[in-house]
């Protein structure tokens, strides 16, 4: 692997990384490289990490990172040291790789960096390319038990897509990324079935007439068994509260009812929760310790157990401030049906997304009586906020336009009575800067720091 060079700071190796190496949060589609070769050669320059651990592959359009949190957190409420990579982060960059919730420690990151720095100026991989690496080296150094596994982008030529699984998991499928992914469900379905494995099961979250025969036939090629969490459970939301959401979960096979509490509060999650819990039924048929009875106790806390941040998360009671990453027309169509829900004098959005979404489909679906906050994140990629603000008024949308997510906050602060409520939306990189604001002024989001 050649001379280890001398760590930097926590915040150089993350400059380094930044500046040094493609990123497709910064500049898009540019970023990506098109085949698993460079991951396969960091791999191996690390002795290939990805085979010395257990793992759970997830892919899918929306629902990957609130399934990943919520696998992991069963996991770990049944005993197993757990690793789980996600991305992209909101906040702080160890996100992205956990063992039991808690982040990978700085020093741990400014050591693996130095340690294979010859190799990424060798290789020059993608940024996204060397965080898979670093989380497969994490949590084979660390002795995971079982690790579960975010997909980044599609499955197929996914960098994490080098693993052999235990369990497949596509979440479902819906319109994102076309100019990568394909221009009909049908394609994209194609893609996310990528990640099908020999003799591995798959679970398919949601059912569609277009992906249907896709996924069936992928199945057949790949030889994998497909489990369809949509048919084997059933959920009826009983009650909700500002912080938890309470069902009556039914399997449909055995007819079995159970009651059912989480503090995954967005109305979206329900699906999730089915797949949680079809996952943990094939994992007990594999010989791991895991149960429905403990699904639901670790299902009530994920966010305490796992970090997990920004869906549908409260970040203020009074007035009602509420944020959740939207960054596709079916994500804000889940959104803005929960938000309709809610009972207000007046309700407020600040809005942002990045270049390459499909935007003016978006702004469709936003309720035309709310106000308006339009932003951008201090990203290259973001859409510009008075780019969103013409195209928002060509959809009946209205409202000013912020340079900073701050400036908007405050603004929305300045207006707001205690009976309005604020909604903050759209892509990760607003979520992330928002929670980011939130953080330094009061103690809701405290995430364990390693």
């Amino acid at each position: 692997m050649g001379e280890q060079q001398s760590p930097l700071s926590y915040d150089e190796t993350l400059n380094y990384l930044y500046e040094r190496l493609p990123m497709f949060s910064r500049i898009g589609k540019a970023a990506l490289k098109p085949d698993l070769t460079n991951t396969l050669k960091l791999c191996a320059a690390l002795d290939n990490p990805q085979h010395k651990f257990k793992s759970i592959h997830i892919a899918g359009t929306n629902g990957k990172g609130s399934v990943s949190h919520a696998l992991a957190s069963v996991l770990q409420q049944a005993g197993y040291k757990t690793g789980l990579y996600t991305s992209p982060h909101l906040v702080d960059f160890r996100e992205r790789i956990r063992i039991n919730g808690q982040m990978v420690s700085r020093e741990w990151v400014t050591t693996f960096v130095a340690r294979i720095r010859g190799v990424i100026e060798e290789i020059n991989p993608s940024f996204f390319e060397i965080t898979v690496a670093m989380a497969f080296a994490c949590f084979a150094e660390e002795g995971v038990d079982i690790a579960v596994i975010e997909t980044g982008l599609g499955g197929r030529l996914d960098s994490t897509n080098i693993i052999t699984p235990v369990l497949s998991i596509i979440t479902n499928i819906s319109y994102d990324h076309k100019d990568l992914l394909g221009n009909t469900l049908a394609e994209i379905a194609t893609e996310k079935a990528g990640i099908m494995k020999a003799g591995v099961p798959t679970v398919i979250g949601e059912q569609r007439e277009e992906t249907e025969r896709v996924f069936f036939e992928q199945s057949v090629h790949r030889q994998s068994v497909l489990h369809y969490a949509q048919a084997l459970w059933g959920m009826v939301r009983v009650k909700a509260d500002t912080y938890h959401q309470y069902y009556k979960a039914v399997n449909n096979a055995r007819l079995e009812m159970y009651d059912l509490k989480t503090d995954l509060t967005g109305n979206y999650q329900q699906h999730n929760i089915k797949i949680v819990l079809t996952a943990v039924e094939l994992l007990s048929h594999q010989g791991y310790k895991t149960s429905i009875h403990q699904a639901i106790a670790a299902l009530s806390h994920v966010k305490s157990l796992t970090g997990l941040r920004g869906r549908w998360e409260v970040l203020r009671a009074q007035p009602l401030t509420i944020c959740d990453v939207g960054h596709n027309p079916a994500g804000i169509a889940e959104i803005t049906e929960q938000l309709c829900s809610i009972t207000a004098t007046q309700k407020h959005i600040i809005l942002g997304f990045v270049k390459d979404k499909d935007v003016s489909e978006a702004l469709q679906l936003l309720p035309a009586e709310a106000i308006y906050y339009f932003t951008n994140a201090q990203i290259e990629r973001a859409l510009p906020a008075a780019e969103l603000q013409a195209a928002a008024a060509n959809a009946g949308l209205n409202g000013a336009a912020y340079a900073t997510v701050a400036d908007a906050v405050n603004a929305a602060n300045n207006a707001m009575q205690e009976s309005d409520v604020l909604l903050i939306t759209g892509s990760f990189f607003i979520a992330g800067e928002a929670l980011s604001l939130f953080s330094k002024e009061s103690d809701i989001s405290a995430v364990p720091m390693v």
